[in-house]
């Protein structure tokens, strides 16, 4: 063996020893987060905040995408489901307590590795500065006497705060429909319905509604948190005042199960160095950001994260399978609802097909004998074209959380036209106007949260 031969084995004997130190080492390639919401919204404010400085602690770049769609079911899936490498981390919210028990997904908070939690806003029942309510008891004392009369807003119907609403009505003995709920589309205008007198209360976090209490234009009758909560202690909470209830938004991280235990302690030491603010970037901290912000700042390590979730998913679970809850829900039109409605759309055309393709046949067809099973082309043609169109909705099911509806819609509706007959370019021609609309009609008109899939991220 020469001298070349010599060095040229030794390369490359020295660059797999390197690469499989750096195959070892964690992290050595950029760290996904995926977020369940929508850009800019308080969750993903927190998100990028802690990519910002979990960048800088280990030193590899960190992003965030957004996964929206399906009341936050496609970011928590896609982030829960991930490959377990600990290179994406799933951002994971209140709704993880309350999507499973409105049959929404399957997935609870058994089905991840929890990081830790980040933060903690309790919700508060909120009343114009001048309304003559000063406490709870006389909130009740006049719920009971006109039930049914008195209005509130803070979120759509089933969001967090109309869950946190609810339950407080329960603990205080109240029917869950004595108060009508107008569903808005988050706190803000529900806060200006009420300024405007539109409605009687609003049921928000406090963080939210900070700005008007700090100007006395709102007045706080109970916060449905643990204990006082640092900044606004002049809030009583639930608890204080006799109604045992408590509801907190919640905020946090974690990784899909099967995650390597070694990357899940790198991940949890740097988030909790983040947390207490020993991670520093020119002079910013990830407390600091949360204080200028007005999020409340309390976090969990992951063995209590985990208690806490377990707490929550029992009390929120009762609430939401009780019958005075399921009641609000009854008549509305659910992200299921639509592909039962496409299935029946789609068999009902094919079943028309093959009483079409019957009444269409020649009369040495209609001369069969009675009770002979008219194999023809035609009606093998329609049998399968009835097939093809539960085909369809099989795959809606299974495939629109992560193609999403827009997308997949189309190309299901342009197959099924293609099979029915129709040619390729007028089937793309309807299903371009069609499905649009179809949208439409469902997410706008209708507020059904159908996944965006693809089309989201």
């Amino acid at each position: 063996m020469n001298l070349r031969t010599l060095f040229g084995w030794s390369l490359l004997f020295s660059s797999l020893l390197m690469g499989c130190d750096r195959q070892e080492a964690f992290p050595n390639r950029p760290i996904t987060l995926v977020c369940p919401w929508s850009p800019g919204g308080g969750t993903d404010q927190v998100s990028r905040q802690m990519a910002y400085f979990l960048e800088a602690e280990l030193g590899t770049p960190c992003t965030v995408i957004n996964a929206t769609g399906g009341q936050g079911v496609t970011g928590h899936r896609r982030g829960m489901m991930a490959r377990p490498d600990g290179y994406t981390i799933a951002v994971v919210t209140f709704e993880l307590n309350t999507l499973h028990h409105q049959s929404l997904t399957t997935l609870t908070y058994e089905d991840m590795i929890p990081l830790i939690s980040v933060n903690e806003d309790a919700a508060a029942i909120w009343v114009p500065a001048e309304s003559p309510w000063q406490t709870l008891d006389d909130l009740v004392t006049d719920i009971k006497s006109k039930p049914g009369s008195l209005t509130a807003s803070g979120t759509a119907t089933g969001g967090a705060w109309h869950l946190a609403f609810a339950g407080w009505l329960q603990s205080a003995g109240l029917e869950t429909a004595a108060v009508k709920w107008i569903p808005k589309g988050g706190a803000d205008p529900s806060i200006q319905e009420l300024m405007s007198g539109g409605i009687d209360l609003v049921c928000c976090s406090l963080p939210e509604a900070k700005q008007y209490y700090g100007r006395g234009e709102l007045r706080a009758l109970g916060v449905m948190a643990e204990e006082t909560v640092p900044g606004f202690e002049d809030i009583k909470t639930m608890r204080e005042q006799d109604y045992d209830w408590v509801l907190i938004g919640w905020r946090g991280f974690a990784v899909p199960p099967g995650t390597p235990k070694d990357r899940v302690d790198v991940l949890r030491t740097a988030m909790q160095k983040i947390v207490r603010g020993e991670v520093v970037v020119e002079e910013d901290s990830f407390p600091k950001f949360m204080d200028q912000r007005g999020f409340n700042n309390r976090w969990r390590t992951s063995d209590d994260f985990h208690e806490f979730l377990a707490r929550n998913d029992q009390s929120l679970g009762k609430l939401l399978n009780s019958e005075a809850f399921a009641s609000l829900a009854e008549g509305a039109v659910g992200p299921y609802d639509f592909p039962m409605m496409l299935g029946i759309l789609l068999s009902g055309l094919a079943i028309a097909q093959v009483v079409i393709a019957r009444r269409t046949q020649t009369p040495a067809m209609t001369d069969q004998k009675i009770g002979e099973t008219s194999t023809t082309p035609e009606n093998i043609s329609s049998s399968i074209n009835v097939l093809f169109g539960l085909g369809m909705v099989l795959l809606y099911i299974l495939l629109a959380e992560t193609v999403g509806f827009l997308i997949l819609t189309a190309g299901l509706l342009v197959l099924f036209l293609w099979r029915l007959g129709t040619k390729l370019t007028s089937a793309a021609a309807i299903s371009i106007i069609l499905v649009p609309l179809v949208y439409y009609l469902f997410a706008v008109i209708l507020r059904v949260p159908l996944p965006r899939g693809w089309w989201g991220v």
